[in-house]
């Protein structure tokens, strides 16, 4: 059984703050404590139930992937062992589920890259045959496999609010265009290797966000979670068929079963029954397995 995690309260450090998943806590002046618990949210609403295990396999598979994608772009891991950062009545807070890493200066966007075409990228184009300041070709359907993987980024929003899709002109003017270029063209190249290889264990990757700070010295790094479920859609590759949103591994059982609940999606969430929670959590374990196995 997986331990479960609502809230971190590490006392030894201090708190910077949470996030919809995440607690951060500052270690010294150049690095962070980053704590994944079993928080879900749905709508932008933090539930109340929390996902036993969610953070660990949050983690696991952030690792994962770092370690497999290393060659690409400098990440934002020092190699510090989380349990050596805090008090030893703290250890059982942060063990599996937590991260000490370089404190860099964030950029304020989701870098996006969608080989399939779902979520707000079908809205847009159904709405304007446009996606992010990119003209898609006519008459693709609902989870269609696009001709390329493109880049689509969004301006990221405060806790609470949504991300808005934006054009790439907005990451020009954002940080420049030579860093902009080299975030596009690093989103398209972690996508297309991490693609590949989760194909080979049945996984179709429809999308994905990655995040990047600079460093003092204003080197790009890959930060944040990297190819998870929450933040990633990982489809099982022989439920895929275009015109239908194939199953997710992710927290799909929470959303659907809020579907049919009379609910404002505003706090307070209906509390969740056992087996939507139960189902969720293996289906976060799953994607663990079978892209680690």
């Amino acid at each position: 059984m997986m331990s479960v995690l609502h809230q971190s309260n590490i006392e030894s450090l201090p708190l910077l703050g949470r996030g919809k998943v995440r607690d951060m806590y500052a270690v010294g002046d150049d690095q962070l404590l980053i704590v994944a618990t079993d928080r879900i949210s749905a709508y932008d609403v933090i539930l109340d139930d929390p996902i036993p295990g969610k953070g660990e396999v949050l983690t696991q598979l952030t690792l994962f992937w770092l370690d497999k994608l290393a060659g690409i772009v400098p990440d934002h891991r020092t190699g510090v062992d989380p349990q050596d950062v805090v008090r030893p009545e703290e250890r059982d807070q942060v063990k599996g589920r937590a991260m000490v890493v370089k404190r860099l200066n964030p950029i304020m966007v989701e870098a996006v890259a969608r080989g399939y075409l779902i979520g707000s990228g079908w809205a847009d184009y159904l709405t304007t045959g446009v996606v992010c300041g990119m003209t898609l070709p006519v008459g693709l359907r609902l989870a269609d496999r696009l001709p390329d993987p493109i880049f689509t980024p969004a301006a990221k929003a405060a806790v609470g609010e949504h991300d808005e899709n934006v054009d790439f002109d907005y990451v020009e003017n954002l940080v420049g265009k030579e860093i902009a270029a080299d975030i596009r063209r690093i989103t398209l190249e972690l996508y297309d290797q991490a693609s590949h290889f989760a194909a080979g264990r049945g996984i179709l990757i429809a999308d994905t966000k990655f995040e990047f700070g600079l460093d003092d010295k204003g080197v790009l790094h890959l930060m944040d979670e990297v190819l998870t479920p929450d933040s990633s859609r990982f489809w099982p590759a022989d439920s895929w068929q275009p015109g239908i949103s194939p199953p997710s591994y992710d927290k799909q059982f929470v959303r659907d079963w809020l579907m049919e609940q009379r609910w404002d999606k505003t706090a307070p969430a209906p509390k969740l029954p056992l087996a939507v929670i139960e189902n969720t959590a293996s289906k976060y374990r799953e994607a663990l397995t079978r892209l680690c196995r």
